[in-house]
């Protein structure tokens, strides 16, 4: 067998390992390394291929709901101008939507073929007028993300075709299925016309796909084509978005693409350009691309850089000093998606600051606890506020939403999993921001789409990516309120972006920082990490336990007895509510391996159905970034049966390998937003590399009565703390909302 045929067929191994991993190494605890279909992307074959996996299905119903939010913009009035810049597809779209707003002509095809029949925006106002039916319905047809189950097959046939170009090309006829829903009917024909396509999957490496080119097209192809240097070009900014990047800085991709062999890496990102692979930006310079970001870009290349250096002792025509300007702002390469929902979010909350009331709240506030008593008066006056703070600080926010709806306010809080809302009082009519999203809970929506509220406060904001914030904020009426509110302290969302903390960066809107701290012990040693300081505290009754270790061995060991005996004996918690939490997925001491062990002693079986028995504690990932805590209860034809916070959900038989885990251990970012009666934190010594001081608050963060730390990385725990602070993201939502509203003095 050919060389280039192995170098395709390994992409069967990498189907089989998280797609993190692979540019991090295992062990690693990255935003993208929660979803178990990381680690093994759906193989499917046969008619069960055609299905569209629930996750995908619901990526694609949130960006069909985006592109109806988009349409529904272009029929507003009053425009807000976005302050940036796009190329290709999106920037039609976007000049289109201007020119809509401004009543200047515009070319509707540009709108797409739905353009002509968006429904007109309703404007309801947001204290008198009714939902669409008096019992909450969910959201308006066609503004829903779709069920999974409505989803678009891909015929038999077409599956088919794909699995017989696979094979040609030496890869694994297992990802048919993946490739086939990816690009559509005609995928066969595609792929073989583009066959570095294949980096579309997940977990398929550049390697693997220049393998399977060099198989299917011999000589015609060689490392310099540019549908290689297209695909390069999108795979990089995926694997980026992977790790919370919104976009990247366009000589980063050039570097990289040098690193991959591409003879000439300039003219291989203006190629993905002109292809429309990838979208350019470059914040604040309006008037800098001249002709477009074609030649926007060519500034930044390096002809145009020497250039520049020979000039530069040469005085602007304006008279301006180079000096005092600063340097220009990078030019920045992203995909689409993110580019829509940050301007989407940019534009809506601007809309909410602008439209936001003017009421006076001073009686509910005197009558409210003095913590939450400020936060009251705030949102009273102002269409957005952020507030920060820990655990206990949740407190205010709720308050805040009962004084609302003493006044007749419609408020309803959210929060990030079904386990937050379950730690607040019934008394709060907490939701979760999936289920408000998909109707499941909540208030319902008008008929236009729009949230029936007057007032949404939103816990665990850190944890919200770009696209569900632009979705939220899109769905929330003129004249309405938003309260985002979190731990600043804590780790970033898994999806891309960093929302609730470009907001508090950009300084648009109130901020008020909470003073109620955490209590006890872990809520001292907590408080301490959060400043870079890891100190010893006095835990009379053992609420902090520090467990040495040699090894990954003797810590898997000391986890599972601290698991099963420890801490049930010295605080009554059982096994079922303590939660133990490691660096990634991987490794020795990864959840992996944890959850065997835990397996093992607390409810060991066969694991007939995919490794999983009845009884068995999970981890359920239905879409990425979002995890579901819950137990097996059985297994049959359909599926895997879960019992999830008491509801019952059935995982199809091909989506368990990809969906669902043991979940008595889990990573810290699919922890964050959770809390539990006692936490056990595993450090190995492979595990010092991943160790930050977000990760080591967050961790250490989610016991509330009891925290154990399994301790083998010696003093690389302590130089987390001090020295390593966030993994810093390219986003450009700052720039842009700073961009649409000044930056003030804000209180707190």
């Amino acid at each position: 067998m050919s060389t280039d045929r192995d170098t395709a067929a390994g992409a069967a191994e990498t189907a089989t390992e998280h797609a993190t991993e692979d540019a991090e190494g295992p062990g690693t605890d990255s935003p993208g390394a929660d979803s178990p279909g990381a680690d093994a992307p759906d193989a499917e074959g046969g008619t069960a291929a055609a299905e569209v996996s629930e996750a995908a299905a619901e990526l694609a119903a949130q960006r069909e709901l985006r592109e109806r939010i988009e349409q529904r913009k272009a029929e507003k009035a009053g425009p807000i101008a976005a302050g940036t810049k796009l190329s290709g597809q999106a920037a039609d779209l976007l000049a289109a939507v201007r020119a809509v707003e401004s009543g200047a002509p515009v070319d509707r095809s540009l709108l797409g073929p739905r353009a002509s029949a968006a429904p007109e925006r309703a404007q309801p106002s947001p204290r008198a007028a009714e939902p669409a039916s008096a019992a909450p319905s969910g959201p308006s047809p066609g503004l829903s993300p779709a069920p999974a189950s409505a989803s678009r097959a891909v015929p038999a046939e077409a599956v088919s075709a794909v699995r017989a170009v696979l094979a040609r090309g030496g890869a694994p006829e297992a990802l048919a299925g993946q490739v086939a829903t990816a690009l559509g009917e005609q995928a066969a024909e595609v792929l073989r016309e583009d066959p570095w396509l294949l980096l579309g999957v997940a977990g398929v490496r550049p390697e693997q796909a220049d393998g399977f080119a060099r198989a299917l097209l011999g000589a015609a192809c060689g490392p310099g084509d540019e549908r290689r240097a297209a695909a390069l070009v999108g795979w990089l900014l995926e694997r980026a978005a992977l790790q919370g990047h919104t976009a990247l800085e366009a000589a980063s991709v050039r570097d990289t693409l040098a690193e991959h062999a591409v003879p000439d890496p300039h003219e291989a990102v203006r190629h993905a350009i002109a292809e429309g692979a990838v979208l350019v930006f470059q914040e604040g310079a309006e008037d800098s691309f001249g002709g477009g970001f074609e030649d926007g870009f060519e500034e930044d290349s390096p002809a145009v850089a020497e250039e520049s250096e020979a000039g530069a002792d040469e005085e602007p025509a304006d008279g301006t000093d180079p000096a005092e300007a600063g340097p220009p702002a990078p030019v920045l390469l992203g995909l689409d998606r993110y580019a829509l929902a940050e301007e989407s979010l940019a534009d809506g909350l601007a809309r909410l600051v602008r439209t936001g009331p003017e009421d006076s709240w001073d009686e509910a506030a005197a009558k409210a606890p003095r913590a939450a008593a400020e936060l009251i008066r705030a949102v009273a006056g102002h269409g957005l506020v952020l507030h920060t703070g820990g655990e206990a600080a949740r407190a205010e926010p709720v308050a805040l939403a009962g004084a609302a709806r003493a006044l007749g306010v419609r408020a309803v809080v959210a929060t990030h999993s079904e386990n937050g809302r379950d730690r607040l009082d019934a008394a709060a009519g907490a939701v979760t921001v999936a289920g408000l999203l998909a109707g499941a809970e909540g208030p319902g929506r008008y008929a236009d789409g729009l949230f029936a509220l007057d007032l949404l406060v939103v816990l665990d904001a850190p944890q919200l990516d770009v696209e569900t914030a632009a979705m939220i904020v899109e769905s929330l009426p003129d004249g309405s309120r938003l309260v985002l509110s979190g731990d600043p302290g804590v780790l970033w969302s898994a999806g891309a972006g960093r929302v609730f903390a470009d907001l508090l960066a950009a300084g648009v809107c109130p901020r008020l920082a909470s003073r109620t701290p955490d209590p006890g012990p872990v809520g001292e040693l907590v408080s301490g990490i959060g400043i870079g300081e890891l100190q010893q505290v006095d835990a009379p009754g053992k609420e902090v336990v520090i467990v040495p270790v040699r090894d990954a061995g003797e810590a898997v060991h000391r986890t599972v007895q601290l698991v099963a005996e420890s801490v049930p004996r010295a605080f009554g918690v059982d096994a079922g509510q303590t939660q133990v939490i490691t660096v990634g997925h991987g490794g020795s001491a990864g959840t992996r391996a944890l959850n065997t062990a835990l397996k093992e002693r607390l409810n060991p079986g066969p694991g007939r159905f995919g490794g999983f028995d009845p009884g068995d504690r999970i981890a359920y990932v239905p879409s990425p970034g979002r995890t579901l805590q819950g137990a097996v209860v059985a297994a049959d034809a359909e599926g895997l049966r879960l019992d999830c916070a008491g509801t019952e959900v059935v995982v199809a038989r091909d989506r368990v390998e990809s969906a669902v885990r043991h979940g008595w251990a889990l990573t810290a970012h699919q922890a964050a937003g959770m809390r539990w009666p006692a936490a056990v934190v595993v450090l190995p010594g492979d595990a010092a590399r991943g160790l930050s001081r977000p990760w080591v608050y967050t961790a250490f963060s989610r016991g509330d009565r009891h925290l154990s730390v399994v301790h083998g990385v010696d003093q690389a725990l302590a130089r987390a703390v001090t020295d390593v602070p966030s993994q810093e993201r390219t986003t450009r939502l700052r720039p842009l909302i700073e961009g649409l509203l000044a930056p003030a003095v804000q209180p707190g």
